[in-house]
């Protein structure tokens, strides 16, 4: 049973490899792969005929030597100029296409990929299942999935594929040739002469059958070990991005000390990971040299009898050696590249779940509470869950009109943002219906600001050439930036750079230049002072009656409330209903 389940899950492997290669040879880039592929074959077939002639040129060469022939000599010598000349000029090409199509495949796997991660919103469900802790072992680091696994993928598929193509079309040219030269191992036993065709063969056979299999149960604890060790030099990489990123605010807390012990603990992972890498390394380094050294001698001594015995001069003696050592190259071809199939097998298990991961949240898609368009915000019958099953509301219903300014209250974790979601078509684990406006625009707890030119950040995600420079510029005033205004064309990282407070209102001034008829603010103001809080809910609340839309708000701070005329409350569920399933919290409208 082991060993049908071991060729089971072979077979499962080999189709997901294949799911993974065999798209972008027939994708719209399939003419170009397909004859870059060809044309790599066909200069690894000409390496390998260079090869079958250079053979011959041993026998040839080392018999002049041998018979002190000096014409032949010189003449062998003028062979061998061409036959290198043809070989170099085989292999410069071939290592050129091969790069050329590693590159071109890679290009076509990181657009593909990028288009599934961002497609649907795939990519925030990834992050949704990780931190929810589901699914996270499958969703882990895409960036370093798509960066640096796609790199490798093709990279070590094209080399290991060449490889045992090269392989195997050595082995076809010198077998034969080795069958011919070794000639018969004759042997007694019990009276009766017995005769092994092609002893040679056989033996280089026997040979790397028995160092392959060595090879695979002293080695295969690198597979695992190269699969963690890419999830913990992600971790670790993810980790220093993030104090990059946070440092302002580390600094302010003075968290130097936290950062370095949780940065050692990730770096001390990664280094206990290596050193075992490092030792299933040596022990198949131990085994792998010694498999080579011994081979180096191995023909000589099975051929010498022959040479002593004068049954072969020294040209044949040669040439047996070097086609042995093809063939035993060819058949020990898992030996040499044993360490190189883990690191691929790791990578390529690193991304088969990343491609489940990211078809499980393309097909979550469908499960979620899409609004449908109206006039006014409207939800009945709606039902919030958590990841883990949590039941948040039940049954709840809601409406605003145009001319509405509603605030959303309630205590932290109720579930405020997790319905905003809900209204954007985000939430995944929501039942009910709703029915959304037109033209609405949310204003996150932190908005994203892309690094490069402010105009670029104030009219993300659209172009900035949509806009006027006198429209930048008066949504930059009306947010109370007007020291940005001369900046439009600076490039910096802008969600670093600016203060919370200024990072608040250029969110805003996003949305003032947008004029949305509805806005949905999610504590859009918390780190304004209440005079600029005044003014600028002023003018979100000008902007949405100009445009015959509405405001909803989430705020904690009492004097939000002024600038709403209605009041929703998310409140504690009474406590006489135990069980699992109730809902956490209720809402209800309450008084202004």
């Amino acid at each position: 049973m082991r060993i049908l389940d071991k060729f089971s899950q072979a077979a499962v492997t080999t189709r997901r490899i294949w799911a993974l290669s065999a798209p972008y040879f027939k994708s719209e880039d399939k003419w170009r792969a397909r004859a870059l592929l060809t044309a790599i074959i066909l200069l690894n077939l000409g390496a390998v005929y260079m090869l079958v002639l250079n053979n011959e040129w041993f026998r040839l060469f080392y018999d002049a030597l041998e018979k002190r022939d000096q014409a032949t000599f010189w003449t062998q010598l003028g062979r061998f100029v061409w036959i290198a000349f043809a070989y170099i000029v085989i292999a410069v090409y071939r290592a050129y296409l091969t790069q050329l199509l590693e590159i071109r495949w890679r290009e076509w796997l990181t657009k593909h990929y990028l288009q599934r991660w961002l497609t649907g919103q795939a990519f925030y469900r990834l992050e949704l299942a990780r931190f929810s802790g589901t699914n996270q072992a499958d969703a882990d680091n895409p960036d370093q999935r798509i960066q640096e696994d796609l790199n490798l993928f093709t990279s070590y598929t094209i080399s290991l594929s060449m490889g045992i193509l090269n392989a195997l079309v050595t082995l076809a040219s010198f077998a034969g040739i080795l069958w011919a030269l070794s000639g018969a191992f004759s042997f007694n036993m019990g009276g009766t002469e017995y005769a092994i065709p092609g002893f040679m063969v056989w033996a280089a056979l026997l040979y790397c059958i028995v160092g392959s299999v060595l090879t695979h149960y002293i080695g295969r604890s690198q597979i695992g070990l190269n699969f963690r060790q890419q999830k913990l030099e992600a971790d670790f990489r993810h980790r220093l991005v993030r104090v990059r990123e946070y440092s302002e605010s580390i600094a302010l807390d003075k968290g130097e000390a936290v950062e370095k012990q949780q940065l050692d603990t990730r770096f001390s992972s990664v280094l206990i990971n290596y050193l075992q890498l490092l030792k299933a390394q040596k022990n198949l380094a131990w085994f792998t040299n010694f498999f080579g050294q011994a081979a180096a001698v191995f023909p000589f001594i099975v051929a010498a009898p022959r040479f002593f015995g004068g049954g072969i001069q020294l040209g044949e003696l040669m040439q047996i050696v070097t086609a042995f050592g093809r063939v035993q190259d060819s058949l020990s071809w898992l030996v040499d590249n044993y360490s190189t199939i883990a690191a691929w097998r790791a990578t390529t298990d690193r991304l088969t779940s990343f491609e489940d991961a990211v078809t499980r949240a393309q097909q979550q898609e469908a499960a979620v509470l899409h609004p449908e368009t109206g006039t006014d915000l409207q939800a009945s019958g709606l039902s919030l869950q958590l990841p883990d099953g949590s039941v948040l509301l039940s049954n709840a219903s809601l409406n605003a009109s145009a001319g509405d300014t509603v605030l959303l209250q309630g205590p932290s974790g109720s579930g405020k943002s997790t319905l905003f979601r809900v209204f954007s078509g985000l939430w995944p684990f929501a039942r009910g219906r709703v029915r959304m406006p037109e033209g609405a625009m949310f204003i996150p707890q932190r908005a994203y600001f892309p690094d490069g030119r402010l105009r670029d950040a104030l009219a993300y995600p659209e172009s900035a050439t949509a806009y006027t420079d006198e429209a930048l510029a008066q949504a930059l005033d009306d947010a109370l930036l007007p020291q940005l205004k001369s900046r439009l064309d600076d490039e910096d990282a802008w969600g670093q750079k600016l203060s919370g407070g200024e990072q608040q209102r250029l969110a805003i001034a996003r949305v003032l230049l947008k004029k949305p008829r509805w806005i949905f603010a999610d504590e859009a103001t918390s780190a304004l002072d209440e005079p600029a809080e005044k003014q600028l809910y002023q003018k979100l609340i000008e902007q949405v009656r100009q445009a015959g839309g509405g405001l909803v708000s989430i705020a904690h701070r009492p004097g939000v409330a002024a600038f709403h005329q209605r009041r929703w409350m998310l409140e504690a569920a009474p406590a006489d209903n135990p069980a699992s399933h109730a809902p956490k919290h209720v809402l209800r409208e309450a008084a202004a």
